[in-house]
């Protein structure tokens, strides 16, 4: 089982390890969704969100989820065939929790490749400020 810690790591390049590391039968855990981090200006950010939530119709989709953990989940989601069944049973080797639980705590791991630090500016947004204002 892997654990991984969101706290300051960058979305699309940690969700895109947990996507692989799922579709080679890994159990993949996420802790601290919350605190992951999505580039780009906060403004533009929060705009696109929001376009993408309210796109469609309310009945048909598409549906963005208003919780960081499963807002994570939806992006991992993105990155696998889950359509086809080997997609559809990676998907559910994938698990995200808002917090570190205590059965996680020392397990975890954070990946350098995916760290802030290797942002060329310091304009991002965390997932948590960027749900609230959905």
């Amino acid at each position: 089982m892997i654990v991984i810690d969101a706290k300051n790591l960058i979305l699309g390049r940690f969700a895109t390890y947990a996507a692989k590391q799922a579709l080679l039968g890994e159990e993949v855990r996420i802790i601290n969704c919350e605190l992951a981090i999505v580039s780009g200006k906060k403004a533009s950010s929060i705009r696109e969100t929001k376009e993408t939530a309210l796109r469609g119709t309310p009945a048909k989709g598409p549906f963005i989820p208003k919780m960081a953990d499963r807002y994570v989940r939806r992006v991992i989601r993105g990155m696998l065939p889950y359509k086809v069944h080997k997609g559809s049973e990676a998907y559910k080797r994938v698990l995200c929790y808002i917090g570190e639980p205590e059965e996680f705590k020392g397990k975890a791991e954070t990946l350098a490749s995916a760290s802030f630090t290797k942002l060329p500016n310091l304009k991002f947004i965390t997932i948590e400020e960027m749900i609230k204002n959905i």
